[in-house]
């Protein structure tokens, strides 16, 4: 009964805020949750996993990368419990299996990263969810893609199907807007060392992909990568400019873009840092670190921003070739964007 009365009087306190329903729970929902429990813009109603729910409270609430929850979140029957907020678990493979309008969500996050065709997301606004903002890039047309720093001001409340791009193409994306505002950009050559990923096995197995199909935590691995090609999709300046690789590497989080670019007006080292300390300072604040330090990739877990920039990192070369080195976490701050963009939607500024 005491139950009752709080869900009653928590449907009342939180009508003020924003619903949101968590569609897949892996390690993008479970940070996802994290970062959005305690944030007072957000009311998180359900999330759907076809998992169990003692396995999904399990790594809730104990995190190999990012550590144990500090507050009690309680598992009763298939609910997550914290304070007065009930948080509901349920069964869920599809987009449209959940009637979401029972619910009264504003925002489904689709962060499976296996929905990515329109007729599959539209389903989740068609079981009654406002708005589903999408953890990959969808392989059709959607409403909008929106990375913080470079088109987020192009929203418009009519956008239903959203989409975050990836960690990777964020970080890109604000390397290049703030190397040509300054000095011009010819091309650029980019490569990500990323860490291995949840679809890569532990040891060598048969798969589509050959490199792939090898060992993630022994080996060194070439891969594809989409984010030139949507930040050419993105930032239309840059068609015919842009290429790039991916390689993952033996490490559960922390990743890094390594950019080689050719630029019409050619700084000097200091200049090139003074430039990315400004910006870290006033325009582009929280979405862009500044480091001067010697750090390593586990030294950006839980950080927010969208990348650091490692000023040690920085070369010149023949007064012709700049290299330029961010660090990111690669799952961290991408989720932090995710609820930053679904904020702008409702109250028209990046919180």
């Amino acid at each position: 009964l005491d139950r009752t009365f709080k869900n009653l009087n928590l449907m009342s306190d939180s009508s003020k805020k924003i619903n949101i329903a968590i569609f897949g729970f892996g390690r993008i929902g479970r940070n996802i949750f994290r970062l959005a429990y305690k944030d007072p813009r957000f009311n998180i109603v359900a999330i759907s996993e076809f998992g169990h729910a003692e396995a999904l409270h399990y790594l809730l609430v104990r995190d190999s990368v990012h550590g144990k929850l500090k507050d009690p979140i309680e598992l009763e029957g298939n609910n997550l419990v914290f304070g007065d907020q009930v948080v509901r678990i349920l069964p869920g493979e599809k987009p449209g299996e959940i009637p979401w309008s029972t619910m009264n969500v504003d925002f489904v996050i689709d962060a499976t990263g296996a929905f990515l065709d329109r007729n599959e997301l539209e389903k989740h606004i068609n079981s009654g969810a406002k708005r589903v903002i999408v953890s990959r890039t969808p392989t059709d047309r959607i409403d909008r893609m929106v990375i913080h720093g470079i088109n987020e001001d192009s929203i418009e409340q009519s956008d239903q199907i959203i989409s975050a791009t990836s960690s990777t193409t964020q970080v890109l994306g604000l390397m290049l807007k703030i190397l040509d505002n300054h000095f011009g950009l010819k091309r650029a050559m980019m490569t990500t060392v990323h860490a291995y990923t949840a679809d890569q096995p532990l040891t060598d197995a048969i798969g589509l992909d050959l490199r792939r199909s090898r060992a993630a935590v022994e080996n060194i691995i070439p891969n594809t990568t989409s984010a030139p090609n949507i930040i050419e999709k993105l930032m239309p300046e840059f068609k015919g400019k842009l290429d790039g690789i991916a390689f993952n590497v033996p490490v559960p989080n922390g990743s890094c873009v390594d950019l080689t670019t050719e630029l019409q007006k050619i700084p000097n080292v200091e200049e090139l840092n003074d430039v990315f300390r400004e910006e870290s300072e006033n325009k582009f604040k929280n979405l862009i670190g500044y480091t001067e330090d010697p750090i390593v990739s586990s030294d950006v877990i839980g950080r927010e921003e969208t990348m650091v920039f490692d000023a040690k990192a920085t070369m010149l070369t023949a007064d012709e070739l700049l290299k330029t080195l961010c660090w990111y976490d690669n799952g961290w701050g991408f989720s932090k964007r995710i609820l930053d963009t679904i904020g702008l939607y409702e109250t028209g500024e990046d919180n």
